[in-house]
């Protein structure tokens, strides 16, 4: 039996792909009338006008190389995988769509930068840590192979997740460096979700890595429903809680107290709800990023509530000269991030897909 999944663009291509094995379980049924509202209905002519905004603001900013970003952060692999991902999130594939050209010279540019062992990076760029541009780098590979016509995606994407299987710690998760020593939430869902994405595309993943990380996770979880940090303790935090819900369903775990109580937990930072407050909390489009992922795959009055806020939150946060969506690690990165969120109801991106 095959999975198959169709990115809509100027040709339509269609990816036939295998069924994930038992350790990233079928994806559940979420077939729920009140789950299933139709992107026109939620991605009104003013948001589709801003992710317009958007992609042409991150089209304008590639360099000739295929990366973005200014500052310390040009030319980071993470900065270019995602913003490979906003340009597929509207429907452009490698060399097909409106951003046709932009998306294959991402694929280039992460393709230069992969090294002999596996690891995903520009060596001088900054970054939070390398581990996340590599996670971010394999999940945009992941995502363009079978619809790039380069032999070198697979081999190159093979070794990626090869380098993520062998850098799991003993506890189940990873941390900034390739290397197997601590772990963190934050790193190991970049981790978990590429790994599932690249499963999705035919990969090989060992259940047994998928098993540790479900484990890692769920013991990551704090009463409250939020997650902590790292294992050793600390306080639950919106963008690190909506993560780790994510990180869960990216493993398989669909359903569950712990997806009930993180459910629970990230409602209470449903966007506009507290203005003031909300704004002041620090990694805005990582958190959202995931948020909007886990209410996604939620559905139901979930996805119903949230997407609308945090559309409309987005519409008030874009500059109104160029387009862009400003964030401390650089506007590209924002950017990229904020164009995913508005355009998740698509439902193009397989790894985004129910």
């Amino acid at each position: 039996m095959f999975n198959v999944y169709c990115v809509p663009s100027i040709v339509c291509l269609i990816c036939v792909l295998l069924l994930p094995p038992a350790s990233f379980a079928a994806d559940k049924d979420n077939d729920d009338d009140d789950a299933e509202v139709r992107a026109a209905d939620l991605i009104t002519p003013e948001a589709q006008k801003a992710i317009d905004r958007g992609l042409h603001f991150l089209a304008r900013q590639q360099h000739d190389d295929g990366s973005f970003g200014g500052g310390g952060y040009s030319r980071n692999v993470a900065v270019c995988g995602l913003a490979g991902m906003a340009f597929m999130s509207g429907g452009s594939t490698p060399d097909r769509g409106p951003y046709g050209d932009e998306v294959a010279k991402c694929v280039d540019f992460i393709l230069k930068n992969s090294q002999d062992d596996g690891f995903i990076d520009v060596p001088g760029s900054s970054s939070h840590g390398p581990m996340y541009g590599h996670g971010f780098a394999t999940l945009f590979l992941a995502e363009t192979y079978g619809m790039s016509m380069k032999a070198e995606v697979r081999e190159r994407l093979s070794k990626a997740v090869e380098l993520i299987v062998n850098t799991q710690n003993k506890e189940g998760g990873w941390r900034y460096q390739p290397i197997r020593h601590d772990a963190d939430i934050s790193v190991t869902i970049c981790e978990i979700m590429a790994l599932r994405a690249a499963r999705n595309a035919g990969i090989f993943v060992p259940r047994d890595t998928v098993d540790r990380t479900i484990d890692y996770v769920k013991k990551s979880q704090n009463p409250d429903g939020g997650f902590m940090y790292m294992l050793q303790g600390g306080q639950s935090a919106f963008p690190r809680s909506a993560a780790g819900v994510v990180a869960l369903y990216s493993a398989g775990i669909y359903e569950g107290q712990e997806i009930d109580k993180g459910l629970a937990y990230l409602t209470t930072f449903l966007p506009n709800r507290d203005a003031v407050g909300f704004n002041r909390e620090t990694h805005y489009f990582y958190g959202h990023y995931y948020a909007v992922q886990a209410m996604w795959h939620a559905g139901g009055k979930h996805w119903r509530e949230w997407y609308p806020a945090i559309r409309d939150e987005l519409l008030v946060r874009q500059r109104g000269d160029d387009g862009a969506w400003m964030d401390s690690i650089c506007q590209e990165y924002g950017t990229a991030m904020a164009c995913i969120i508005l355009q998740m109801p698509n439902n193009y991106l397989p790894i985004f897909q129910r």
